[in-house]
Protein backbone atom coordinates (compact mmCIF):
# COMPACT_ATOMS: atom_id res chain seq x y z
CA UNK A 1 0.00 0.00 0.00
CA UNK A 2 1.48 3.40 -1.04
CA UNK A 3 0.88 5.57 1.54
CA UNK A 4 1.09 9.61 2.05
CA UNK A 5 -0.35 11.85 4.80
CA UNK A 6 -1.47 15.36 4.65
CA UNK A 7 -0.74 17.91 6.77
CA UNK A 8 -1.97 22.10 6.49
CA UNK A 9 0.06 24.49 8.24
CA UNK A 10 -0.39 28.06 8.99
CA UNK A 11 2.30 29.77 11.25
CA UNK A 12 3.44 25.83 12.74
CA UNK A 13 7.13 26.65 13.14
CA UNK A 14 7.43 25.71 16.72
CA UNK A 15 5.30 21.99 16.10
CA UNK A 16 6.76 21.22 12.31
CA UNK A 17 9.83 19.67 12.62
CA UNK A 18 9.34 17.41 16.00
CA UNK A 19 5.72 16.65 14.06
CA UNK A 20 7.73 15.21 11.03
CA UNK A 21 9.88 13.21 12.51
CA UNK A 22 7.29 11.28 14.93
CA UNK A 23 5.19 10.64 11.71
CA UNK A 24 8.56 9.10 10.16
CA UNK A 25 9.74 6.81 12.98
CA UNK A 26 5.87 5.92 13.77
CA UNK A 27 5.58 5.16 9.56
CA UNK A 28 8.59 5.26 8.09
CA UNK A 29 7.35 4.61 4.58
CA UNK A 30 5.15 7.16 4.62
CA UNK A 31 5.56 10.12 2.18
CA UNK A 32 4.30 13.57 4.02
CA UNK A 33 3.03 16.38 1.84
CA UNK A 34 2.84 19.94 3.91
CA UNK A 35 0.62 22.05 2.18
CA UNK A 36 1.68 26.10 3.86
CA UNK A 37 -0.94 28.74 3.47
CA UNK A 38 2.63 31.28 3.00
CA UNK A 39 3.03 31.36 7.06
CA UNK A 40 3.96 34.69 8.34
CA UNK A 41 6.53 32.62 11.02
CA UNK A 42 8.14 31.22 7.67
CA UNK A 43 7.22 27.72 8.60
CA UNK A 44 7.37 26.76 4.86
CA UNK A 45 10.99 27.26 5.17
CA UNK A 46 11.64 24.52 7.11
CA UNK A 47 9.96 22.43 5.54
CA UNK A 48 11.87 23.47 2.00
CA UNK A 49 15.10 22.57 4.30
CA UNK A 50 13.98 19.18 5.24
CA UNK A 51 12.53 18.36 1.55
CA UNK A 52 16.23 18.94 0.47
CA UNK A 53 17.98 17.00 3.16
CA UNK A 54 16.56 14.95 6.17
CA UNK A 55 13.34 13.66 3.95
CA UNK A 56 14.57 14.02 0.31
CA UNK A 57 12.33 12.01 -1.64
CA UNK A 58 9.51 11.56 0.81
CA UNK A 59 8.52 14.83 2.29
CA UNK A 60 7.16 17.19 -0.40
CA UNK A 61 6.01 20.67 0.21
CA UNK A 62 3.31 23.37 -1.62
CA UNK A 63 2.88 26.78 -0.94
CA UNK A 64 0.04 28.19 -1.36
CA UNK A 65 0.03 32.59 -1.93
CA UNK A 66 -2.09 33.04 1.24
CA UNK A 67 -4.83 31.51 3.82
CA UNK A 68 -7.24 30.00 1.74
CA UNK A 69 -8.50 27.94 3.90
CA UNK A 70 -8.71 24.05 5.61
CA UNK A 71 -10.70 22.66 3.15
CA UNK A 72 -9.25 24.00 0.16
CA UNK A 73 -5.76 22.67 1.31
CA UNK A 74 -7.07 19.25 1.67
CA UNK A 75 -8.62 19.06 -1.62
CA UNK A 76 -5.05 20.69 -2.90
CA UNK A 77 -3.13 17.54 -1.87
CA UNK A 78 -5.98 15.33 -2.87
CA UNK A 79 -5.81 15.92 -6.11
CA UNK A 80 -1.83 15.88 -5.63
CA UNK A 81 -2.20 12.24 -3.98
CA UNK A 82 -4.63 10.87 -6.62
CA UNK A 83 -2.43 12.22 -9.49
CA UNK A 84 0.60 10.39 -7.82
CA UNK A 85 -0.99 6.76 -7.33
CA UNK A 86 -1.19 7.09 -3.83
CA UNK A 87 -3.49 4.08 -2.24
CA UNK A 88 -3.86 5.76 1.41
CA UNK A 89 -4.13 9.05 1.34
CA UNK A 90 -4.35 10.11 5.42
CA UNK A 91 -4.40 13.78 6.76
CA UNK A 92 -3.57 15.57 10.42
CA UNK A 93 -2.99 18.65 12.28
CA UNK A 94 0.34 19.55 12.71
CA UNK A 95 0.47 20.60 16.45
CA UNK A 96 0.31 17.50 18.33
CA UNK A 97 -3.52 17.12 18.79
CA UNK A 98 -3.29 14.10 16.49
CA UNK A 99 -0.60 11.91 17.93
CA UNK A 100 1.41 10.22 15.48
CA UNK A 101 1.49 7.52 17.48
CA UNK A 102 -2.05 6.67 16.11
CA UNK A 103 -1.08 5.88 12.42
CA UNK A 104 0.71 2.26 12.14
CA UNK A 105 -3.07 1.04 13.51
CA UNK A 106 -5.39 3.27 11.28
CA UNK A 107 -3.37 2.64 8.27
CA UNK A 108 -3.84 -1.21 9.28
CA UNK A 109 -7.64 -0.76 9.73
CA UNK A 110 -7.72 0.86 6.32
CA UNK A 111 -6.55 -2.57 4.77
CA UNK A 112 -10.43 -3.75 5.88
CA UNK A 113 -12.15 -0.27 5.67
CA UNK A 114 -12.36 2.53 3.81
CA UNK A 115 -12.33 5.41 6.03
CA UNK A 116 -10.68 5.17 9.05
CA UNK A 117 -11.84 7.90 11.68
CA UNK A 118 -9.00 9.29 14.46
CA UNK A 119 -11.58 9.31 17.21
CA UNK A 120 -12.39 11.43 20.55
CA UNK A 121 -15.98 9.68 21.23
CA UNK A 122 -15.61 5.97 21.30
CA UNK A 123 -14.88 3.86 23.94
CA UNK A 124 -11.19 4.23 24.40
CA UNK A 125 -11.09 7.46 22.96
CA UNK A 126 -11.13 11.29 24.88
CA UNK A 127 -9.22 14.65 25.06
CA UNK A 128 -7.33 16.55 27.23
CA UNK A 129 -6.70 19.98 28.51
CA UNK A 130 -9.78 21.21 27.15
CA UNK A 131 -12.31 23.97 28.65
CA UNK A 132 -16.07 22.92 29.35
CA UNK A 133 -17.09 25.40 26.91
CA UNK A 134 -14.50 23.25 24.29
CA UNK A 135 -16.03 20.10 25.42
CA UNK A 136 -19.84 20.86 24.41
CA UNK A 137 -18.84 22.61 21.25
CA UNK A 138 -17.47 19.73 19.81
CA UNK A 139 -19.50 16.89 21.23
CA UNK A 140 -22.58 19.10 20.25
CA UNK A 141 -21.29 19.80 16.88
CA UNK A 142 -20.64 15.84 16.55
CA UNK A 143 -23.87 15.30 17.77
CA UNK A 144 -25.78 17.68 16.06
CA UNK A 145 -24.49 16.31 12.40
CA UNK A 146 -25.07 12.80 13.77
CA UNK A 147 -28.79 13.58 14.24
CA UNK A 148 -29.41 15.39 11.32
CA UNK A 149 -27.15 13.63 8.56
CA UNK A 150 -28.64 10.09 10.01
CA UNK A 151 -24.62 8.96 10.80
CA UNK A 152 -24.00 6.06 12.53
CA UNK A 153 -20.05 7.45 14.03
CA UNK A 154 -19.59 9.31 16.85
CA UNK A 155 -16.61 11.52 15.94
CA UNK A 156 -17.99 13.74 12.88
CA UNK A 157 -15.93 16.64 13.09
CA UNK A 158 -12.19 15.21 14.13
CA UNK A 159 -9.43 15.60 11.06
CA UNK A 160 -7.25 13.11 11.75
CA UNK A 161 -8.22 10.45 8.87
CA UNK A 162 -7.31 7.93 6.14
CA UNK A 163 -8.80 7.38 2.67
CA UNK A 164 -7.92 4.70 0.34
CA UNK A 165 -8.21 6.55 -3.13
CA UNK A 166 -11.53 4.68 -4.35
CA UNK A 167 -13.05 6.92 -1.89
CA UNK A 168 -12.19 10.41 -3.06
CA UNK A 169 -12.10 9.01 -6.45
CA UNK A 170 -16.02 8.58 -5.82
CA UNK A 171 -16.63 11.61 -3.71
CA UNK A 172 -15.48 13.86 -6.24
CA UNK A 173 -13.14 15.69 -3.98
CA UNK A 174 -13.06 18.86 -6.49
CA UNK A 175 -17.25 18.73 -5.76
CA UNK A 176 -16.67 19.35 -1.46
CA UNK A 177 -17.61 23.16 -0.92
CA UNK A 178 -16.68 23.69 2.94
CA UNK A 179 -13.68 25.44 3.61
CA UNK A 180 -13.89 25.23 7.10
CA UNK A 181 -14.13 22.32 9.93
CA UNK A 182 -17.89 21.17 8.62
CA UNK A 183 -14.96 19.94 5.56
CA UNK A 184 -14.47 17.40 8.22
CA UNK A 185 -18.42 16.16 8.56
CA UNK A 186 -18.98 16.46 4.68
CA UNK A 187 -16.28 13.98 3.42
CA UNK A 188 -17.67 11.70 5.90
CA UNK A 189 -21.32 11.81 4.90
CA UNK A 190 -20.73 11.38 1.13
CA UNK A 191 -17.86 8.17 2.31
CA UNK A 192 -20.52 6.98 4.07
CA UNK A 193 -23.62 7.56 1.18
CA UNK A 194 -21.77 6.11 -1.26
CA UNK A 195 -21.79 2.70 0.90
CA UNK A 196 -18.03 2.69 1.92
CA UNK A 197 -17.16 1.18 5.25
CA UNK A 198 -16.12 3.44 8.14
CA UNK A 199 -14.12 2.54 11.39
CA UNK A 200 -13.76 4.99 13.89
CA UNK A 201 -9.76 3.86 16.00
CA UNK A 202 -10.00 5.61 19.53
CA UNK A 203 -7.57 8.16 20.46
CA UNK A 204 -6.88 11.00 22.90
CA UNK A 205 -6.62 14.30 21.35
CA UNK A 206 -4.43 16.34 23.26
CA UNK A 207 -4.75 20.39 23.02
CA UNK A 208 -2.47 22.32 21.28
CA UNK A 209 0.89 23.14 23.67
CA UNK A 210 2.68 25.75 20.96
CA UNK A 211 0.81 27.87 18.76
CA UNK A 212 -2.50 29.62 18.39
CA UNK A 213 -5.63 27.77 17.59
CA UNK A 214 -7.33 27.97 14.07
CA UNK A 215 -10.81 27.81 15.64
CA UNK A 216 -13.26 30.57 15.32
CA UNK A 217 -17.03 31.62 15.60
CA UNK A 218 -17.29 31.84 11.86
CA UNK A 219 -15.81 28.16 11.03
CA UNK A 220 -18.41 26.70 14.47
CA UNK A 221 -21.43 28.84 11.87
CA UNK A 222 -20.55 27.62 8.47
CA UNK A 223 -20.55 23.90 10.12
CA UNK A 224 -24.33 24.57 11.20
CA UNK A 225 -25.11 25.71 7.90
CA UNK A 226 -23.44 23.07 5.81
CA UNK A 227 -24.84 20.18 7.95
CA UNK A 228 -28.54 21.12 6.50
CA UNK A 229 -27.16 21.76 3.34
CA UNK A 230 -25.84 18.87 2.99
CA UNK A 231 -29.14 17.00 4.10
CA UNK A 232 -30.74 18.79 1.94
CA UNK A 233 -28.87 17.27 -0.81
CA UNK A 234 -28.60 14.27 -0.04
CA UNK A 235 -29.47 12.29 -3.38
CA UNK A 236 -27.00 14.21 -5.16
CA UNK A 237 -23.82 13.21 -3.33
CA UNK A 238 -24.55 8.97 -4.24
CA UNK A 239 -22.66 8.45 -7.54
CA UNK A 240 -22.13 5.49 -9.26
CA UNK A 241 -19.29 3.11 -8.40
CA UNK A 242 -16.66 1.91 -10.82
Amino acid sequence: MKKMIIIATYNEKDNIEKMLAEVYENVPDVHVLVIDDNSPDKTYEIVENLTATKYSGKLFLIKRAGKLGLGTAYVAGFNWGLARDYDAIGQMDADFSHNPKYLPSMFEALKTYDLVLGSRYVAGGGVVNWSLKRKLISRGGSLYAKIILGLPQNDLTGGFKCFRREVLETIDVNQLKSTGYSFQIETTYKTYLNGFKIKEIPIIFEDRVLGVSKMSGNIFKEAILMVLALRKNRDSFIKPRK
